[in-house]
């Protein structure tokens, strides 16, 4: 009866790739691509203007903050597109993987003091915040499917499962 469950890693199941070729990739790519277009009108834009009308302080404070936000919105972009071409056929799962190393999904936290941050634009500050949550999300996928903590975490499960084979087999 236990026999069904197999602790080798070709039978586990893999939500993390699940999840990245459904509809809620799909929008998490949108919702990314959609960011980059709105942080790049806006710094090259109205932020442009906002920033005029800082401080020197807080000016240095801008300039920090959108770089840290470009940098950002960039390897998620990278990372996205990454997956989409795995989702779309244009690579495989293992092509990704191996090119994976190139795309930098570090957790970055803002370059301000909360107080300097206060002090900016409230666009750049929701722009950095939303880039920061999208960040998260990311990572969090990106162990799903490559590894990482979610793998690490899983193996217990494994352990328990054997107890119980041996336990029945004892039995039969």
């Amino acid at each position: 009866m236990l026999q069904q469950f197999q602790t080798t890693d070709q039978n586990t199941v893999s939500f993390g790739h699940r999840l990245a070729a459904s509809d809620a990739f799909k929008a998490l790519f949108r919702e990314g691509m959609l960011l980059v277009e709105e942080s790049a009108a806006y710094l090259d834009g109205a932020g442009r203007k906002d920033s005029r009308l800082l401080s020197r302080g807080d000016a240095l404070a801008y300039a920090s903050e959108s770089m840290r936000l470009t940098t950002r919105l960039m390897q998620l972009a990278s990372w996205l597109l990454l997956q989409r071409a795995v989702n779309e056929g244009e690579m495989t799962q293992a092509q990704a993987s191996a090119d994976k190393h190139k795309v930098s999904l570090s957790r970055q936290e803002l370059a301000s003091s909360p107080d300097t941050f206060a002090r900016l634009p409230a666009r750049l500050q929701e722009l950095a915040l939303q880039s920061q949550r999208l960040q998260a999300r990311v990572i969090h996928l990106d162990r799903l499917i490559y590894g990482g903590e979610i793998a690490a975490q899983a193996r217990p499960l494994l352990g328990q499962i054997e107890s119980l084979r041996a336990a029945f087999e004892v039995r039969a």
